[in-house]
């Protein structure tokens, strides 16, 4: 039996609960790409298999999985950033779109009140992400 392991931190993904299930996916896996990127801490060490073939590392902690409604996303989007905290976001926009420099100009393109969520991601202290994810759901 191991010990239970307690993080003071949480990293958490919040969907648009209408998205088809690959816009799920896919935007799950956008959404945490940015966290790793600015938190290299959040990364373990890489995993080898008892052959001594190595794998990537991956995040130390769970990574949990909310799905919402747009006044949900667009609460979430709010206080977390009110709470100095930097999401990462997926627009609805980025679906028509094939790589980084036009997935960022068409965030660049709307102002922040009128983004058109299909999620977001960030991590932080756990406490505050709670409440930024207050009325999404686990997703199932």
């Amino acid at each position: 039996m191991t010990d239970e392991i307690r993080f003071a931190t949480k990293i958490a993904v919040l969907l648009a609960d209408d998205l088809a299930v690959w816009q799920r996916l896919n935007v799950t896996a956008f959404l945490v790409s940015g966290v790793a990127a600015t938190g290299p801490e959040l990364i373990g060490e890489p995993y080898e298999d008892a052959d001594g073939t190595t794998y990537l590392p991956m995040f130390r902690q769970p990574v949990l999985v909310f799905a919402g409604d747009a006044a949900v996303l667009t609460a979430a989007h709010g206080r977390a950033l009110d709470r100095g905290l930097r999401p990462a976001v997926f627009t609805r926009d980025l679906f028509g779109t094939g790589n980084d420099r036009d997935n960022r100009a068409a965030v660049r393109a709307v102002k922040r009140a009128d983004l058109d969520l299909a999620g977001l991601a960030l991590h932080g202290p756990k406490n505050t992400v709670d409440k930024i994810v207050k009325g999404a759901k686990l997703h199932p």
